[in-house]
């Protein structure tokens, strides 16, 4: 059985070939049960996820997943997960690997590829909200996919937004930290979140016409990155159908009749399969919700695998 470090995982998964691949893995499905939940210690609001999915005839894997939000004022990463790959056909082992990087990469690509059926195509000014170890991949991806000219970074830790956009300039990005988030919303074609908030960061009524708004924190009930207004104003997406049942900026609007489930337009496979028609005008403002996915883990997953396996014995699905 492989095992897969950090560094090899990035070098697997840079977003030219994560974005692609994660297009045709929405398009083709897996079997991809709710991920599972248990609270590890309620007053420090630790949670474990289990996150399974197979391709029949190709791969089986379970992510493992420690959320410990508290770990931030010990300057440790919240996250910290694996990723074990097995094959769907015999069962046995084949790789353990770097779950953190594995979600990150995988989450900001998720993003990126909503972005290129919601996002107007001309988007030029990426406003990045958060700057920890996701959002500090946000750049990176929707570059991938856009032609961003213009990064703002706001955080409520002043010094990390200076110190991702200082990394971003350092590599040649026109990135710079921002204070006023209600002028930078304003003057973003993109708007990102990646933070563990539990009340809106984000106000509707900040919005310019044409935004696209992409919500990456929020994945329990109790989050929350986006207040009713952006809901109300937006055209909604989510990644899966779980988005609706696992996040706040869904769940409270849904339960205040602010949000009907007929108000959520699609998801990503259906935007990947085009069954589901994604921005309909320059004008439109849309809303991006995702919670993650074991789809998206697996697909990425089989993608390291083969990085290190490129001619694996098994025949797959994800071909």
């Amino acid at each position: 059985m492989l095992r897969i470090d950090a560094e090899q995982t990035v070098a697997a998964l840079p977003f030219e070939r994560l974005v692609p691949a994660l297009r045709d893995g929405f398009v083709r499905g897996a079997h991809s049960p709710d991920r599972h939940h248990h609270t590890v210690d309620t007053e420090g609001d630790a949670t474990l996820l289990l996150m399974p999915a197979w391709s029949e005839g190709g791969f089986l894997g379970v992510k493992l997943v420690n959320v410990f939000p508290a770990n931030a004022a010990l300057g440790r990463p919240a996250l910290s997960s694996a990723y074990i790959l097995a094959s769907a056909v015999t069962g046995e082992h084949l790789a353990v690997i770097d779950g953190d990087e594995l979600t990150r990469r995988r989450t900001m690509a998720t993003s990126a590829l909503a972005a290129t059926y919601l996002a107007r195509p001309d988007s030029g000014v990426l406003l990045v909200v958060g700057a920890g170890h996701v959002a500090s991949l946000t750049a990176d991806a929707y570059r991938s996919v856009l032609g961003i000219r213009t990064v703002l970074v706001h955080s409520r830790s002043a010094e990390s937004a200076a110190r991702l956009a200082a990394r971003l300039t350092g590599r040649g990005v026109e990135a710079r930290a921002v204070t006023d988030l209600p002028a930078a919303v304003a003057e973003a074609d993109i708007v990102s979140c990646a933070t563990l908030a539990t009340e809106p960061v984000i106000r509707g009524e900040w919005l310019r016409p044409g935004t696209h708004l992409d919500l990456v924190g929020g994945f329990r009930p109790t989050m929350r990155e986006a207040d009713d207004t952006c809901v109300r104003r937006g055209t909604v997406f989510i990644d899966t159908p779980q988005a609706v049942r696992e996040s706040g900026d869904l769940t409270q609007p849904l339960a205040r009749g602010v949000l009907t489930p007929d108000d959520i337009r699609g998801t990503l496979s259906g935007l990947c399969s085009g069954t589901v028609p994604g921005r309909r005008s320059p004008q439109e403002i849309t809303v991006f919700k995702s919670v993650g996915s074991a789809l998206a883990d697996l697909t990425a997953a089989t993608a390291v695998y083969r990085a290190h396996v490129p001619s694996p014995e098994i025949t797959t699905s994800q071909e």
